[in-house]
Parts: structure tokens; C-alpha cells; sequence
């Protein structure tokens, strides 16, 4: 007969009686939902070990060990920039820990913790350690106000990153679709890029379009180049807490509030679904709300 039971650490464990004998196993989790799914699991491995003995335990791998075995086994199917991501947020903890910023801690910890739970269903690690807070994160709603626009558009130094400033804000598209764009992507009123989720079409409209036609080379910049300069130059010219990213969010909320339908604006953005542009845009859109009587 097994039961599970909590230590005063707050660690769960199962302990397993059969025909006198008594073993007892650290499930290595404080969550009780974690505990239950892996239960099974150990109290096979406890009652094994009291019919036939303790098997001869293979070395366990440490996390470093661990998340270098988790990115390079090919069973993921993972896009190319997923596995990028995992890489860099699995070194990022290993050198650094985990980070200040509520949405990167949190993107961190989900991770850490699927690379977890994957060595210990290979059994590669003796405790599943799960790091708490992994959906806790803080939304950013930033947008720029006309005033900032201009200011941008019109005092950004550098021509050619004015133009790219104006050129992301013109499409909605994310830096890294259009840092390295090459003629053969380019069609009438569109643009073929590698996005989030793969192949997607960013729609040019005739700002961006002028934009295009006005350049004999299109761009190609490092991924830190374009935050770090975007960054500078907003301290320089006093538009404070700004992101490039926010450039893509100020897109939609304006085409939103010009009474664009938020299904063309999901479109637009390449989300996934319209459910993902609403809960972008729904905080922001509340404000927007006209004055009511109840």
C-alpha cells in the first residue's frame, strides 16, 4: 500500500509497504498537483526495488548537463528561434540565475522547469525541482502618444535607422522580421518574412511602400543594434521607458482606435489568434471608453 505525505520542508514523498517491507521515496516537489502525476511513476520504481533489490543507479546529470542533453535532442520539433530562445534563456540561468524583469523571469522559470520535467521523465535527474512563478508576469502597455511619434520620426539620427524606425511602425512588424530583409522577399503590397511561428505575409501600406522604393539597399542589422540605438536615442530626445517593441503595440492600438475590426488587426500582427490581440489590447482599449451612467 503507498501513501503520500508532506515533510515540514514542504516536500512531498510516498511511501510504499509491501509483505513487511517499508521504502520510502523524495518526490523532489512542494506542489501537490506535480506530486499526484509522478506518483505512479515512483511507486513502480519502489515496489520494483523491493521484489528484486535496488537496481545499480546510473550517474545523475547536473543541469548543465541536463539542459545541454534537453536542446540537443531532436525530438522537440521545435522552429529554429524557439530553440535559439531555450538556449539562450538555459545559459542565461546557468551564468546568471534568474533575472529581475517580471516577463523574462517568468519565460525563464517555464523553461528551466520543462527541462526539468523532461530529465526526470528520462529519469537523467534524481528530483524534479519545480521553480514557482512561472505564469507571473507583468504585462507591458506602452504606447507612444503623436507627440512622440513625431518627435521620433522626426529627430531620430541616422537616415537609414529613421527610416527602419519609421518603416516598423508603418508595418507592425516585429525587429527581427525585418532587421535582415533581402529584394526576393518583397511583392507588391506585402513582404514574406520568418516570424514567430514561421513564414508569415506583414502587409505594406503606402507609407512603408515609399518608404521601400525610396532606399537602393534595404537593411541588414545585428539583433542588439536596433534596441540599444532605439533606446539611446529616446533618452536623448526625452521619451522615457520606451521600447522598440512598443512601436508594434502603438500599430495596433491606433488601427484599432481609427475602428479598424480587431480580426484584420489580429491579421495585421500575425497573432495567432484573435484571442491573443485582445488580451494585448484590451487594458488599453478600457481607457478609451466613453463617459457611461448606470
Amino acid at each position: 500500500m503507498a501513501s503520500l505525505y508532506k515533510k515540514q520542508s514542504g516536500v512531498y514523498y510516498l511511501s510504499l509497504c509491501y509483505d513487511g517491507q517499508r521504502l520510502a521515496r523524495s518526490l523532489g516537489t512542494r506542489s501537490y498537483d506535480v506530486a499526484k502525476r509522478i506518483r505512479l511513476k515512483v511507486e513502480s520504481n519502489l515496489l520494483n526495488e523491493i521484489l528484486y533489490g535496488p537496481v545499480e543507479r546510473k550517474r545523475k546529470l547536473t543541469f548543465k548537463e541536463l539542459a545541454r542533453e534537453y536542446l540537443d535532442h531532436d525530438e522537440h520539433a521545435w522552429a529554429e528561434s524557439t530553440k535559439i530562445r531555450n538556449g539562450q534563456l538555459l545559459r542565461g540561468y546557468l551564468e546568471k540565475g534568474l533575472p529581475s524583469n517580471p516577463t523574462t523571469r517568468a519565460m525563464m522559470i517555464r523553461v528551466v522547469n520543462a527541462c526539468n520535467r523532461w530529465g526526470f521523465k528520462r529519469d537523467l535527474i534524481t528530483h524534479l525541482n519545480i521553480i514557482p512563478g512561472g505564469y507571473e508576469w507583468e504585462s507591458r502597455h506602452r504606447v507612444f502618444n503623436d507627440e512622440e511619434l513625431n518627435t521620433l520620426f522626426e529627430n531620430v539620427r541616422n537616415e537609414d535607422f529613421n527610416q527602419f524606425v519609421r518603416f516598423a511602425y508603418y508595418t507592425g512588424a516585429r525587429s527581427g522580421e525585418i532587421r535582415i530583409l533581402k529584394r526576393p522577399q518583397l511583392h507588391c503590397d506585402y513582404i514574406l518574412v520568418h516570424g514567430k511561428t514561421g513564414v508569415r505575409v506583414i502587409k505594406i501600406n503606402s507609407q512603408a511602400r515609399r518608404i521601400i522604393d525610396s532606399r537602393e539597399q534595404l537593411w541588414s542589422y545585428r539583433k542588439y543594434f536596433i534596441p540599444n540605438k532605439f533606446k539611446k536615442e529616446c533618452r536623448r530626445l526625452g521619451i522615457r521607458d520606451a521600447r522598440f517593441h512598443d512601436l508594434r503595440r502603438t500599430f495596433g492600438y491606433n488601427l484599432i482606435k481609427q475602428g479598424k475590426p480587431i480580426y484584420e488587426v489580429s491579421k495585421l500582427l500575425g497573432h495567432s489568434s484573435v484571442t491573443t490581440t485582445e488580451r494585448h489590447y484590451a487594458p488599453l482599449l478600457t481607457t478609451e471608453i466613453e463617459d457611461f451612467m448606470l
